[in-house]
């Protein structure tokens, strides 16, 4: 590698970097438009630091784990801290290509702990990655000392190195952090959370395309494997995304747009380690299995183990990183830049072996860290905020951030705070924590004629208590809004870029139920348990008498039109 990146081949060494470094972008916005909109700064946020966090650790001590010429056993490197004592001797080329493969890695497991995870624990485990634990499992593979490198062990651009160790480090990040609020009822039935915007994640998948080519191509010894890299990069990830299509189709019913945008990038993570030694034929069987291993990984991850991953992140790249790392043991040419021969070219199982005992390591590895990581951040600063700040978004709660969207928000909201309760000495009554206002004569009547509508205004984090509460009265028709208002409490002012924004518009829940045969006294009592906690905000109920109801279908009215009996 020394001749390319000194040589004539070093300008194209770092274009590539480059475009490595443009994938930050890709990530983002995949893990955003996957993602709800109230996250949408926050995902960005962790992104950007995980470049800028990495760059300072890797700096320091990663980078001397991972390439020192000072290495130990063929094991780990001893930091010698060149880049600031032997500036004129330095590999800054490497440093810099390096770096950015640094990020990626960590990058990778921002999408599956998104919408939930502190941001403090989050860059905090940032650090962490990029300081030790990347860094000595990508030494193995790619320091020419490492005992991977040594026994011949083949990962080009980092299926394995890279990708299964960021996938894997989502799952246990996942699933120590728990799904998101909503994601699985009691019963188990998984429940859907769409992304908000489908064109954004689109436009992460393009530029992560776009950017692989520099991912797989920068370290080419020469132009004919260049052209070989650029081709199997292509081939692998379009086979994998018209396998995905032809899947869901015929399992769905209809082609699945999201999980398209996946096979894509499974199909790139599959094609990574081996992009330089295999022909089109192998690229399109890597295509064809990536296609195939992200539906089921992604359904077996969300239905069967139950771990909320927003953006699959462990499905394209733990499992096709994986993949990948097999595939370069079985369909590697013999005529490829490594010069190694898989199962299927005549070169019988020892490259297989090799790859098998490789991923091994680098699995075991990855999770006894990663475990101990999560772990440890759990009992110490925490992995998760709290439920009524995950109800919230971490936009605001984690950055102050109302909305990532600020021209879509409803005039006069500004960047007002969404600290919705405020501690009071004393118990607070339920009286006065939930107050109820009648509208007419407040009838408890169950003779099942009289038609009640009730109106209650709640805090965004106790909606799913109050549904809950509902449930068990047999109460399943509402109307639910977001809405924005004040009443007592006031809005704090928040800071953009230093600068002061008040308002007084605080966002609600506002649920609207109708009912005849259910006693409104029951409702009642039941939406104050649900919301009560005894500060002032809890939530105000409304009471309302209805004249009449018309079923637009079947023209009935009044108690009739409020039966669901056909």
């Amino acid at each position: 590698m020394a001749d390319l990146i000194y040589g004539t081949g070093g300008v194209w060494f770092l274009i590539g970097a480059a475009l490595v470094f443009f994938m930050q972008c890709g990530f983002a916005m995949v893990e955003t438009g996957f993602t709800r909109a109230k996250n949408a700064g926050n995902i960005i946020m962790k992104n950007l630091m995980d470049f800028c966090i990495g760059t300072v650790v890797f700096s320091l001590i990663g980078f001397g784990l991972m390439m020192s010429e000072d290495y130990v056993a063929g094991v780990i490197g001893i930091p010698n801290l060149n880049m600031f004592t032997d500036w004129a001797n330095f590999d800054w080329n490497n440093f810099v290509f390096q770096l950015v493969f640094c990020a990626t890695a960590a990058t990778i497991v921002s999408g599956a702990m998104a919408e939930r995870t502190k941001f403090s624990t989050y860059c905090i485990y940032s650090a962490v990655i990029s300081l030790v634990v990347y860094p000595i499992e990508a030494g193995w593979v790619w320091n020419s000392q490492g005992w991977l490198c040594q026994l011949g062990y083949i990962d080009f651009a980092g299926s394995t190195v890279i990708h299964m160790v960021g996938g894997v480090s989502a799952l246990i990040g996942a699933a120590m952090l728990g799904a998101r609020i909503g994601k699985y009822g009691k019963n188990g039935k998984v429940n859907a959370i769409p992304g908000h915007s489908i064109t954004l994640g689109a436009l992460g998948v393009f530029i992560l395309w776009f950017g692989w080519y520099g991912f797989n191509g920068a370290a080419a010894a020469d132009g004919a494997f260049l052209g070989q890299i650029f081709l199997t990069t292509t081939v692998a990830p379009a086979v994998a995304t018209v396998t995905t299509m032809i899947f869901t189709w015929i399992k769905n019913g209809k082609p699945d747009v999201s999980m398209c945008l996946n096979a894509s990038l499974a199909g790139l993570v599959g094609i990574t380690a081996g992009c330089a030694d295999l022909d089109a034929i192998g690229a399109a069987i890597v295509g064809l299995v990536s296609g195939t291993l992200i539906v089921i990984a992604v359904e077996f991850v969300d239905i069967k183990l139950k771990i909320d991953d927003p953006v699959g992140a462990f499905s394209v790249h733990g499992v096709n990183g994986l993949w990948g790392g097999l595939a370069v043991g079985l369909f590697a040419t013999g005529k490829g830049q490594n010069g190694i021969t898989g199962l299927f070219y005549g070169g019988g199982f020892d490259q297989l072996g090799i790859q098998a005992l490789g991923l091994a390591a680098i699995l075991g590895w990855t999770i006894v860290c990663m475990s101990i990581v999560f772990f440890v951040l759990k009992k110490t600063v925490g992995l998760r905020v709290t439920k009524e700040e995950e109800m919230k978004g971490l936009d605001v709660t984690e950055h102050g951030l109302v909305s990532a969207y600020a021209d879509f928000m409803p005039i006069g909201v500004g960047t007002a705070s969404l600290d919705e309760t405020f501690d009071v000495e004393g118990n607070v009554p339920v009286t006065q924590a939930v107050p109820v206002q009648l509208a007419g004569n407040y009838d408890v009547a169950t003779d099942g004629v009289k038609i009640t509508k009730i109106d209650i205004l709640l805090k965004q984090s106790k909606l799913e208590a109050l549904k809950e509460e509902m449930d068990k009265l047999g109460i399943t028709g509402m109307t639910v809004s977001q809405v924005l208002g004040c009443g007592a409490q006031k809005g704090k002012a928040e800071y953009y870029r230093g600068v002061a924004v008040e308002s007084n518009l605080l966002p609600k829940m506002k649920v609207e139920i109708v009912v005849c045969k259910v006693p409104v006294k029951a409702v009642v009592d039941a939406a104050v348990k649900a919301l009560y906690t005894g500060h002032i905000g809890d939530g105000k109920i409304f009471i309302y008498n209805v004249e009449d109801v018309v079923k637009v279908r079947t023209g009935e009215t009044g108690y009739d039109a409020m039966q669901d009996v056909e």
